[in-house]
């Protein structure tokens, strides 16, 4: 018999139709959250220093351009830092820290949706094995003393097959459940890192870059030596003996 063969999904019961629609449900939010977050990933290096460079040649317009332009968190939280760019550091730091509460909780949406549903499946597996034994000891009491081979078959088959089914569906939603729970702690940290990058840089480098840029260092003045002092006084100055006197002496 096939694996893939639909008499199988049959043979697991009602229990089988629970698993499978958990299944859908569990890839689509799969899907859509892996979209979502590839598509919110970027380089937070090589985009910060884009922006670095825009702002060393003051040109905050086109920082904030490329904000708008480049998808994802990282954007959000450095456009809000450069809206306030000419605040204190308290209103900038309320600022990147708003901005970052608005786009962490959207990263973050429909995962614990995803986590419901790895805890829910191996429950309805469980609640399938047990209809299925509930339902060869059903046959065992119709069937009086002595109970056919098919009535046993029948419902261990059942069970067994609802309990594959539940664990075949459960393991790749834990897998995706934790794959994407690592994408979102990347983002968050890419986040909190880039708001507390720029706003070292406005706060530091930017607003001090125009004044430290011009500044011409001029050499230091040559030393001059002092004069030698003149007596002003030209009557205090003494006079050499007479000629005279030299000789008589």
């Amino acid at each position: 018999m096939s694996a893939f063969d639909f008499s199988l999904f049959a043979d697991g019961g009602p229990m089988m139709i629970v698993v499978l629609l958990v299944a859908v449900l569990a890839l689509v939010i799969g899907l859509e959250r892996t979209l979502y977050l590839h598509r919110g990933q970027i380089r937070s290096k090589q985009f910060l220093g884009g922006i670095k460079n825009a702002l060393a040649k003051r040109r905050i317009v086109e920082a904030l351009t490329l904000c708008e332009e480049a998808p994802g968190p990282v954007p959000a939280v450095v456009k809000a830092a450069l809206l306030n760019a000419s605040e204190d550091a308290d209103t900038m730091r309320f600022a990147v820290q708003e901005a970052a509460v608005v786009e962490i909780p959207s990263l973050e949406r429909r995962l614990g949706s995803l986590a419901a549903l790895g805890q829910i499946v191996p429950l309805v597996g469980l609640l399938g094995t047990l209809l299925g034994m509930i339902t060869t000891f059903h046959s065992f009491m119709q069937g009086g003393q002595y109970a056919t081979a098919h009535a046993l078959a029948s419902g261990m088959w059942q069970a067994l097959l609802t309990t594959a089914a539940s664990l075949i569906v459960v393991i790749p939603i834990h897998l995706a459940y934790h794959f994407l729970s690592g994408r979102v702690r990347a983002l968050v940290r890419d986040v909190e890192w880039s708001g507390n990058e720029i706003m070292q840089y406005l706060l530091t480098e930017y607003r001090n870059g125009g004044l430290a840029g011009n500044v011409i260092q001029l050499p230091d003045p040559p030393a001059v030596t002092p004069a030698p002092a003149v007596n002003p006084n030209p009557a205090s100055v003494p006079k050499p003996p007479p000629a005279s006197s030299a000789r008589s002496s």
